[in-house]
């Protein structure tokens, strides 16, 4: 298959690209820092964004996993701004495309958040039938969801996978792992807060996954099926590295240092379970933490 993919230059993006290559699948990858080339023979490259509708044509499917980062800074209303729109305006522009091409993608699958359930701080179990937050992060991914609308109604297939806490050699693990190297590390807050993660290698196969099976569509939860308090992670870092976690990062330091807004998304989580990926047999190769950890670190 030709693959479209935006955010192939990202943690997870890279990881997929890797996985379709070995495959052998043709990945162009949107960029907006697009470079020529590729590898040779088999259509491959990157291009901008202002050929995106070019490229709708041309793709069997598109994977879409573009978005500013979430936690890199405070969020101010210009950074609230671009979070929102490097995902909701990207992907009404790639549905766009998608509607009004003649050869249409047979599939778009777009990124979501398990935010999108809201900054929690429950322990209900939250599925793909809970219904949406009412805060910033929810507003967001009711937004982003609803952006493929114009891909939908022209009958292509749209799939949201919903993500969690991707655990991998970058992304958030590596900003856990530095203090506990340091023997500093523990929990955040009260460490109450429910982590819905899934290890990189699973992420990248439940997205593959996605891409090929023609009976699933709308939102999928991209999470492991054990989630953990914040406690859990912290004290199974710990256990794995063979450090201390007995550091706990207070509330009032994280609202000093990245604001209300991030320090809330930070303090909170979601409880989140993987039902319809499991109901349509995906087996996952890393469902508990302390395997994820041992294979990672």
């Amino acid at each position: 298959m030709r693959i479209l993919l935006t955010g192939g230059t990202g943690f997870i993006g890279k990881a997929l690209a890797g996985a379709l290559h070995a495959r052998g699948d043709a990945v162009v990858v949107v960029s907006r820092r697009a470079a020529a080339g590729g590898l040779r023979g088999r259509g491959e490259g990157s291009v901008g964004w202002d050929a995106v509708e070019e490229e709708a044509e041309r793709c069997d499917a598109v994977v879409h996993l573009a978005g500013e980062p979430l936690a890199d800074a405070r969020w101010t209303p210009e950074r609230l701004e671009r979070i929102r729109s490097s995902r909701v305006d990207t992907t009404l522009r790639l549905a766009r495309a998608i509607a009004a091409a003649g050869r249409r993608p047979r599939v778009l699958v777009s990124a979501s958040a398990v935010g999108l359930y809201g900054m929690r701080r429950d322990d209900v179990v939250c599925d793909e039938q809970t219904a949406a937050g009412d805060d910033v992060l929810a507003r967001l991914g009711v937004a982003w969801e609803a952006a493929a609308d114009p891909a939908r109604a022209v009958g292509v297939r749209v799939a949201h996978p919903r993500i969690g806490v991707v655990l991998g050699k970058g992304g958030a693990l590596a900003k856990m792992v530095g203090p506990f190297r340091w023997f500093v590390g523990g929990p955040v807050g009260d460490g109450t807060q429910w982590v819905s993660w899934i290890h990189v290698k699973d992420a990248v196969r439940a997205l593959l996954f996605l891409v090929d099976r023609e009976d699933l569509a709308g939102p999928v939860n991209l999470v492991a099926p054990a989630p953990v308090t914040m406690n859990d992670l912290a004290h199974a870092l710990g256990r794995v590295l063979g450090r201390p976690a007995a550091f706990r990062v207070p509330a009032v330091a994280l609202r000093l240092a990245f604001g209300d807004g991030l320090a809330e998304l930070l303090l909170t989580g979601q409880r989140v379970a993987p039902r319809r990926l499991e109901e349509a047999g995906f087996a996952f190769d890393y469902p508990a933490l302390d395997g994820a950890l041992a294979d990672l670190l």
